[in-house]
């Protein structure tokens, strides 16, 4: 019978490996388990809520090093709409300069009126 840190090691690799997209066959091969245990360990909540709870903090990283290198990007677009860069190129930049800007608006005003919906729901009236 395995250990309770056996069992928490194998569900630490198993966890990583299906978080980051693994399918439960290769999740399995990654964590040393076999397929049936792995449909098994995901009938639990608590390893499924760990599960997410993995995913989530990978999404979070990953939106924090793409808000990173967003003034980067940024930079390179408004370099590309300068004179002297071939015209198709200018168009494209500054069609994504435009797109992107009109995105990044509109969820920056969501999340405004969002935490404007919580706070009334909240009672403290803001």
């Amino acid at each position: 019978m395995a250990t309770q840190a056996g069992r928490k090691t194998a569900d630490d690799h198993l966890i990583l490996a299906l978080a980051c997209g693994a399918t439960q066959e290769a999740a399995a091969t990654k964590a040393g388990l076999g397929v049936t245990t792995v449909r098994r360990r995901l009938q639990d909540p608590d390893f499924v809520r760990r599960l997410r709870a993995v995913q989530a903090d990978i999404v979070a990283r990953t939106a924090a090093a793409l808000t990173a290198a967003a003034t980067e990007s940024v930079r390179t677009l408004l370099d590309l709409q300068k004179p002297g860069t071939p015209p198709a190129t200018r168009l494209g930049a500054a069609r994504a300069v435009l797109e992107l800007g009109l995105k990044v608006r509109e969820v920056v005003e969501l999340e405004a009126r969002i935490a404007a919906l919580e706070s009334h729901v909240d009672g403290d009236g803001r």
